[in-house]
């Protein structure tokens, strides 16, 4: 089986936190790539906050622009609380993915939108932050899918040295 790509990009970051809670979801989630434009980030990147070191295993390219970088194949779904958008509890995420998020201070440009395949939004009383956002995408995204593993072996595998805690069903 081909694995799929899940593709971050992240227009224009500027906080290094955010980034590194984008990082460490890319890592628990399977995202295969970061793109991201503007400045901001590379100034602030020595103050991320990647805890669990996924900026090693998962690149991070700096670009222009997304439709620079965007794989044949691989549909483009913006993420924007735009009209016409479909809610993310509506949408069926496609195998092979690039995702695109505004900034933490803006929105995706209309340009970019326009070359999207679909738009989806969170819908919530508000905006989120832009890291709380790419979570949730990415874990309805593992929610909805049929590839994804349970139980006790993946905990294992993805919960810290220190929780060694187990439920004893009564």
């Amino acid at each position: 089986m081909l694995k799929q790509q899940i593709i971050l990009g992240i227009s224009n970051p500027k906080s290094p936190t955010n980034m590194g809670s984008i990082l460490r979801a890319a890592g628990c989630f399977g995202a295969t790539k970061v793109f991201y434009t503007g400045k901001r980030y590379d100034l602030a990147r020595k103050f991320a906050t990647d805890t669990k070191q996924a900026a090693s295993q998962i690149p991070q390219v700096h670009c222009e622009a997304f439709a620079d970088v965007s794989p044949i194949g691989v549909k483009r779904i913006a993420v924007e609380l735009v009209e016409n958008a479909t809610p993310l509890p509506h949408f069926q995420h496609p195998d092979d993915a690039f995702y695109l998020f505004g900034p933490e201070d803006g929105s995706l440009a209309q340009s970019e939108l326009d070359q999207c395949d679909d738009v989806v939004y969170l819908p919530t009383r508000g905006c989120l932050n832009l890291a709380a956002t790419v979570n949730i995408l990415l874990y309805d995204r593992v929610a909805k899918s049929q590839l994804t593993e349970y139980g006790d072996q993946l905990i294992r595998r993805s919960r810290d040295t220190n929780n060694k805690t187990q439920f004893r069903r009564n």
